[in-house]
């Protein structure tokens, strides 16, 4: 459409007082390689007043207690990485494009303004893997804003980053202090012996995207059989949404029953582990089902969701024979092929939450990862749509079709 948009200022927001010096140690989780990368987000808001300026502000205050974002991550020669508090602040950028959220469809898929356009991008001295947040703030001509955000999966997983971004937005409507107090505490956190595994090698899978609400009323009527079909034990939309998924999915990719598949998931153990409440690290583990194509074409939704609440229960038990040190092998070795999908759940992080003194966004959800995993997204639905988001980038083109088929039977 020749929408443009325009950087007004770019540069470093840095805590606003002074804030100590000093090396702290990443969790054990954030060492992986796997988790040393930005993770891009983009974040709609429906009206602002100087969005860019209220939101900076609010950013160099919540760098205070939470200083450690403001630095660098950092691994000298046969070393760990870590946390080395420098100071040097976020990258920030104010800009503004000649448009309107309606005049580009809110930025509903497929995105009319560049990828690239609505996130940061910079040439700092440090690579992508050592920087720890990056923001930008677009502005439209509507009154609305765009708050586009990379975080580093190293300091942070998706909960821990929602609480700072939380922070930010009550320290920008003029809040005192962060309701939740921050805490380091990686220390603390479980070290097994363990070493991580490096980066394995990464295919390229030329992946399609897919995006699908799930009404509520279907949900709920799953929900339901469910609860009668196991004898009045509960599920969730996660369990009901990633069921219907991981079924169409198989049945429009496989003919042969007997291709072993996977799913994987990480799940919080915050509440396992009963870490302190401020804890913004990660705290995660991986949830994996295993099974033959067969089973998954020939089950019901709710005869998988049994599946996966078993995979489920038996990560409460892994979670603690890992933190005791009692795993020989490493549970977050991943595997990434075309017969393994990786599932995340943005809906209950907190980003929807987030409230920068104008309400709370319209939408936000990341971006899909790459072609080397074959992944599906779980969001909060746009309102006034009452049910959960689907995004995905999980078959090829030879099996969209058919994918998308079965996705939209709703029956």
């Amino acid at each position: 459409m020749g929408f443009t948009v325009t950087k007004a200022s770019e540069g470093y927001v840095r805590p606003a007082e002074p804030t100590p010096p000093g090396s702290l140690t990443l969790d054990w989780i954030g060492r992986y390689p796997t988790h040393r990368g930005l993770v891009d987000s983009l974040h709609i808001f429906k009206h602002g007043k100087e969005p860019a300026k209220v939101i900076r502000e609010g950013l160099a205050k919540a760098l205070v207690p939470y200083y450690p974002l403001a630095g660098r991550i950092v691994q000298p020669e046969g070393c760990e990485p870590r946390v080395e508090c420098t100071g040097e602040g976020v990258w920030f950028v104010e800009a503004s494009v000649d448009c309107s959220l309606a005049d580009v469809n809110h930025l509903e898929r497929p995105l009319m303004l560049a990828h690239e356009d609505l996130v940061p991008y910079t040439e700092l001295e440090t690579s992508p893997a050592d920087t720890i947040m990056m923001i930008q703030v677009t502005e439209f001509t509507c009154g609305g804003f765009v708050v586009g955000l990379r975080f580093n999966h190293a300091s942070a997983d998706g909960m821990g980053s929602a609480q700072f971004i939380y922070a930010v937005g009550e320290l920008a409507r003029g809040l005192p202090e962060p309701t939740v107090k921050p805490v380091w505490d990686r220390d603390s956190y479980p070290n097994p012996k363990v070493k991580p595994a490096p980066l394995p090698d990464l295919p390229k899978l030329a992946l399609d995207y897919t995006e699908l609400n799930f009404p509520a009323h279907y949900i709920n009527q799953l929900k339901n059989q469910y609860l009668e079909h196991a004898n009045g034990r509960w599920c969730s939309t996660f369990d009901i949404v990633i069921a219907k998924v991981w079924q169409c999915r198989t049945r429009a990719v496989y003919s042969d029953p007997d291709v072993n598949i996977r799913m994987c998931f990480f799940a919080s153990t915050r509440h396992i582990l009963k870490v302190n409440k401020g804890y913004y690290g990660n705290s995660i583990f991986p949830v994996k089902v295993s099974t033959t194509s067969g089973e998954i074409m020939s089950s019901s939704v709710v005869e998988i969701v049994d599946l996966i609440k078993k995979a489920k229960d038996q990560m409460a038990v892994d979670v603690l024979k890992w933190a005791n040190d009692e795993f020989e092998s490493d549970p977050f070795s991943m595997t990434f092929n075309y017969e393994t999908i990786y599932v995340s759940d943005w809906t209950k992080l907190g980003f929807s939450e987030v409230d920068y003194g104008w309400g709370i966004p319209m939408y936000c959800g990341p971006f899909t990862n790459n072609d080397y995993i074959a992944s599906c997204i779980l969001l909060k639905a746009p309102a006034p749509f009452e049910g959960t988001r689907l995004i995905a980038r999980c078959v090829s083109s030879e099996h969209t079709d058919a994918f998308n088929e079965q996705l939209n039977r709703f029956d």
